[in-house]
């Protein structure tokens, strides 16, 4: 019972100082590439990068402490970060403050979620969300992630669309008209260092070599080059009537929005007052409306304004009088002495400061980063956003476990541990909720870094502790030295981790496996990358189509008529050629039997046997039935009324103990007679056979002997005994 309370306390069995060692070299390998990974995740997840060290603080560590799993290294990762972005983008403007406070909540909420599917052993959940929609959702969403960080990539600055494809032109079309090539380069460099080392030696820190390498060039070629000043100095009008405009419909969604908020309090009181129908409280919800119309409208307004002011490009001159002064590039005096460099505004979310205006003459970096630990403290609840946040906490709660377990389970494969799929729930859930104390995000199980963690010989999940403990240490003292990490550096982090998502093979397995399944993977495929950035929509649509699939099938159940096969067993008539007898019709029936397939067994077995006037008796094989309900039973109770009404006998063979049971209960085994079922398709037909072809005239009874009613089709590849034998086909 303390095992299962605290797994941790196992690793000490039989614990040495050798083993102490190892995990303290895999903990601190682990923690070298976990640093920049979690800040790149963090920028993926929209928040400001250093909320991915915070991300990196606890959860590793709670994580090895009470998950099943000795080497599932936890923290940010890709897919999670996404969704995260995606989950909080419709409630509060990326990077701010609501936004953070959101995504902290967010990690509560998944937490909470996965712990109390692990307490109550509700692991089986995951079930819902089919390995076709699960390959589908995660090669668009590695396509989503890979292009949704083009923009820093080329050092471009564009205002996000509706759709992410939308915004995928924008930054193309923005690359056209400008790019900061030494912001390109130097992920460039990134690339071939990681991409290079790996292949050289996987195990050097690839990715933290590239990370000092940028950082350090960043710094000695003063990659950021930033200047701040008043709106005075800008000298080009049609740009100072932009900011202005901008302000100006940013005002109205200030005020219109204070107005929904006191007209929102009226309606709660007047629904109190009067109730929720009440005239009163409908004039109100009118008013809502039309602030909400006004709100949207006076958006989209300063959205325009705002894509104008990001793509709007400047010189920078200096005056006779000393003062900077900046023209766009098409504006500037021709006799104007310019510093050589493309300057651009730092267009934020919120109203332009036009006291403090920020130029960017060069690229972006990380920046700084608070010194010391989080602050530790319950994330702040408010129930609105909860409810609207529920949907996403479900869908990355089984997304991001299920990522996590197939880590597990691909590590324990290697090593023999026991996995309890439960008992991880708990453990990412704990993670995820005291992570969120520590102002984490949603978090979940690395592949690349659970990789290096096996790789680096880990035995317990004492190097999850070392790893947390690098990430401390790394917080404490050494944030000032990451403030030059180029951003686009953390883009290319993020694109060769995402290359490990893409799965193109998945297609085609499932399309060879089950062609609805090929069908469900690229609809979900194509449906994510079509709705993004409303990933949600992608996942449930693969869902329904699952889940309709699957009622589809057990609706219209496998039915096939049988007749002797070469190999000596009963196989389809009609797809192996073979006649079928006259007098005995042997259907299989491969389903459950109950209210929504009951019908079309009875539909099926009358239209199979219509063109075979001699007809005399109906085996149904029904070794394939595991479950019947009172609707399969009448229906059943149907048909042998209708066929003995026509001179047919029924019979039913391979009826498992539980259906032979049902059978019993209700009277149906009484009605048929106990000289009417069959262990197997083999007695009944022995038995059948004499009393049906007493008056025969058929020369070969395809039931005895085989006997082709045309030329068999060819046998499945590599199925020996599905292959009609040399000369069968001419027989």
């Amino acid at each position: 019972m303390i095992y299962n309370f605290f797994p941790f306390l196992g690793w000490f069995k039989n614990y040495k100082f050798e083993h102490f060692r190892t995990d303290f070299i895999a903990g601190l390998t682990v923690a070298l590439v976990l640093i920049p990974q979690s800040m790149a995740y963090a920028q993926l997840a929209s928040l400001p990068a250093y909320y991915g060290l915070y991300a990196a603080f606890l959860p590793p560590m709670i994580a090895s402490l009470f998950g099943s799993s000795r080497q599932l290294a936890t923290g940010p990762v890709a897919m999670v970060s996404l969704m995260t972005s995606a989950a909080l983008e419709p409630l509060a403007t990326a990077g701010s403050a609501e936004f953070i406070a959101y995504a902290i909540l967010l990690a509560l909420l998944v937490g909470l979620f996965q712990f109390f599917l692990g307490l109550f052993r509700l692991g089986m959940v995951i079930n819902f969300i089919s390995h076709p929609v699960v390959n589908g959702f995660t090669n668009a969403g590695a396509l989503i992630i890979a292009t949704s960080q083009l923009a820093n990539l080329l050092g471009v600055s564009i205002e996000k669309a509706e759709h992410h494809y939308e915004t995928i032109w924008r930054v193309i079309d923005s690359a056209f008209t400008y790019t900061h090539f030494p912001t390109l380069l130097l992920a460039l460099l990134a690339f071939g260092i990681m991409i290079g080392l790996k292949r050289v030696n996987p195990k050097i820190p690839n990715v933290l070599v590239a990370v000092i390498v940028t950082t350090v060039i960043s710094w000695f070629i003063n990659f950021e080059h930033n200047y701040n000043s008043d709106i005075s100095a800008i000298k080009s009008p049609s740009v100072i009537h932009e900011i202005n405009e901008l302000n100006t419909y940013m005002n109205i969604v200030d005020e219109k929005s204070q107005e929904r908020l006191t007209l929102s309090g009226q309606i709660n009181e007047a629904e109190l007052e009067y109730g929720t129908s009440a005239i009163q409280v409908v004039k109100l919800r009118q008013d809502e409306t039309v602030l909400n119309l006004e709100i949207t409208k006076a958006k989209e307004v300063a959205t325009h304004h705002r894509i104008v002011l990001k793509s709007s490009l400047f010189n920078r001159v200096e005056a006779s009088s000393g003062e900077v002064e900046f023209y766009l590039r098409n504006d500037t005096p021709e006799v104007a002495e310019t510093d050589g460099r493309t300057w651009r505004l730092s267009v934020g979310s919120q109203k332009f400061d036009t006291e403090n205006v920020k130029y960017i003459g060069g690229g972006k970096v990380v920046g700084t980063i608070p010194e010391g630990l989080p602050s530790i403290g319950i994330p702040s609840m408010d129930f609105a956003v909860i409810l609207r946040l529920l949907p996403m906490v479900v869908i990355i709660s089984l997304i991001g476990f299920m990522e996590a377990i197939a880590i597990a389970k691909a590590m324990a494969a290697k090593t023999g541990q026991r996995l309890d799929p439960n008992q991880e729930l708990i453990g990412q859930g704990l993670s995820n909720i005291i992570g969120s104390f520590g102002r984490s995000y949603p978090v979940s199980g690395s592949f690349s870094r659970s990789a290096v963690n096996i790789q680096a010989g880990a035995i317990t999940g004492m190097s999850g502790l070392f790893t947390s403990c690098m990430v401390i240490i790394t917080l404490m003292f050494f944030t000032p030295l990451m403030y030059n990490l180029p951003q686009s550096v953390l883009a290319a982090i993020i694109m060769v981790a995402v290359l490990g998502l893409l799965n193109i093979s998945g297609f085609i397995h499932s399309w060879q496996a089950k062609k609805f399944d090929g069908i469900i993977t690229l609809i979900t495929f194509a449906g994510t990358l079509f709705f993004a950035p409303h990933l949600e929509r992608g996942i449930i649509i693969g869902v329904i189509l699952t889940l309709l699939e699957s009622l589809f099938q057990h609706m219209r159940p496998d039915i096939k008529v049988l007749s002797k096969h070469w190999d000596g067993s009963y196989k389809d008539a009609r797809k192996w050629g073979l006649a079928e007898c006259k007098h005995i019709g042997v259907i299989r029936f491969n389903g459950s039997l109950f209210f929504a397939s009951a019908s079309y067994l009875e539909d099926q077995v009358l239209e199979e046997l219509a063109d075979i006037p001699e007809l005399e008796h109906i085996i149904i094989v029904a070794n394939g039935i595991n479950e019947l309900d009172a609707t399969g039973v009448e229906s059943l109770f149907t048909l042998v009324k209708r066929l003995r009404e026509s001179g047919i006998e029924v019979s039913i063979s391979g009826l498992n103990d539980a259906i032979m049971e049902v059978f019993q209960r209700t009277h149906l085994y009484d009605v048929m007679g106990e000289e009417h079922f069959f262990r197997n398709v083999e007695t009944a037909i022995k038995t059948v056979y004499p009393r049906t072809h007493e008056q025969d005239d058929e020369a070969k009874c395809p039931l005895i002997e085989v006997v082709y009613k045309g030329l068999p089709q060819a046998g499945i590849p590599g199925q020996n005994d599905e292959t009609e034998p040399p000369g069968k086909a001419k027989e």
